[in-house]
């Protein structure tokens, strides 16, 4: 098995793959809907295929989560884009025999980054960050939900309690294959324990450089779904996979360091809380855009019966020290670690979204706060839900969207979020969530869940 290698090159990659005795290696993306997509090529072809790429329709980046070609012009039936491997993005998957997984950039015929691909959405972002002296680490953190299916319904595969020890008990057989897994990837575990929910697991990972850390998650998503699979469940990283149990969230833990990682630029030992001017504007960038990034961080129909007040989900745009019902949570640091572990967490995020559009959403955001040298609210220090609504207002404490169309008609009108997309990913991003409010505003309730379960 294999790790990520950032200077893994082409050659590197034909060599580990001739080793590992691979029949196919996956090209994989994540599309508008934030769905893990690809395309996968014989082992005899790969040379190749490194070399050219592999043959994508326009259209993908219109499909929805259901399947549905949204209208977007210039993405129908004529017209190709290739998946072109990223190299050090290759790993021998753990899950399935004999076979390799590459993350892919979306590239023109022309040999130029599509502009409706994600991917290259958040290198961009990286790039500006980069431009300021700044280098982004991040890390995405996940819950999810085992189940089995019975019938046409998923059912918890246990009903235990929040931290139990008899819940990891009753999945470590799948959690030791989960971790085994992750880790022969090259994605150290941090933390695990059973969340609140039946049947929900919260498993994270190491932070990495912005681009690495989205590209961790996917791979992630992939490797929890594929061993549940293999012990005949089903994982679900649906934002809220049943109405009467927890959501699952994917909390999104940001910093930004100096070039080549060895000063963390949010750290400053003098200032309160040990946060530093640059962390104080940046968090306030990402605080004002967050009623329209919230359309890139929490991206599905579903995302919205999970962001509600009570549920310490952050249903409220505010920032507070280990406050877990604010939007932005500053963490307490770890003892002796004070400098490394500063960092903040961004809880109106889960899974439906494509990582490489919420995490490059939150960058743009937070880099116009850098900009602009905004000031942070004062923090809040209770559940802003027992807040009276004139002290709310005060400290900005305003609700978040409600609803995924309300989030999407904040995003239409965010003209810093809108620039930073670009015409063509912001286009075919709107048409998308559309064509989602629309098809699932013409079915019931029960249809809605199950399609988010099974998708995400």
């Amino acid at each position: 098995m294999s790790q990520p290698d950032p200077a893994l090159t082409r050659d590197e990659v034909l060599k580990r793959a001739e080793s590992a005795g691979l029949r196919l290696v996956r090209f994989l993306y994540c599309d508008n809907d934030g769905l893990i997509r690809g395309k996968a090529t014989g082992a005899s072809r790969l040379a190749e295929r490194l070399e050219s790429g592999i043959g994508l329709t326009v259209a993908m980046q219109a499909f929805s989560m259901l399947d549905r070609l949204a209208h977007v012009e210039g993405m129908g039936s004529v017209g190709e884009i290739r998946l072109v491997a990223d190299p050090s993005t290759f790993v021998v998957a753990p899950y399935a025999p004999a076979t390799g997984v590459v993350l892919a950039d979306m590239m023109t015929l022309e040999g130029q980054p599509y502009l409706a691909d994600g991917r290259a959405f958040l290198k961009r972002m990286i790039e500006q960050a980069g431009a300021l002296g700044l280098e982004i680490m991040a890390a995405f953190e996940p819950e999810w939900s085992l189940a089995r299916r019975e019938g046409d319904t998923y059912v918890p595969i246990d009903k235990s309690t929040c931290f139990s020890s008899s819940g990891m008990q009753d999945v470590a057989e799948v959690i030791d294959e989960v971790v085994a897994s992750l880790e022969a990837q090259g994605m150290p575990v941090e933390q695990y324990y059973p969340e609140l929910g039946w049947g929900q697991q919260e498993l994270s990972i190491r932070r990495a450089s912005a681009l690495r850390a989205a590209d961790n998650h996917l791979l992630y998503r992939e490797t929890v779904r594929a061993v549940a699979s293999r012990h005949g469940l089903h994982a679900s990283f649906a934002p809220k996979p049943w109405p009467d149990q927890a959501g699952n969230g994917c909390h999104l833990h940001f910093s930004a360091w100096s070039l080549g990682q060895t000063v963390n630029r949010f750290h400053d030992k003098a200032s309160p809380g040990g946060l530093s001017d640059l962390a104080r504007h940046f968090m306030a960038g990402v605080l004002e855009r967050l009623p329209a990034l919230a359309a890139l961080t929490c991206a599905s129909v579903n995302s919205y019966r999970r962001l509600r007040p009570g549920t310490w989900a952050s249903a409220y745009r505010a920032w507070g020290p280990d406050n877990r019902e604010a939007a932005l949570r500053v963490p307490s640091t770890l003892k002796g670690q004070e400098a490394e572990s500063t960092n903040v967490e961004l809880k109106a995020s889960d899974s439906s979204a494509n990582p490489y559009l919420s995490l490059g959403g939150l960058i743009a955001a937070g880099l116009d706060g850098l900009e602009r040298r905004l000031e942070l609210p004062p923090p809040v220090l209770v559940n802003p839900g027992d807040l009276s609504e004139e002290d709310r207002l005060t400290v900005g404490a305003v609700r978040l969207p409600e609803s995924l169309r309300e989030a999407i008609d904040n995003l239409k009108g965010d003209g810093v979020l809108m620039r930073a997309l670009g015409e063509r990913l912001a286009t075919s991003y709107l048409a998308v969530k559309e064509s989602d409010i629309e098809a699932f505003a013409n079915e019931d309730e029960s249809f809605e869940f199950l399609q988010h379960f099974a998708a995400y």
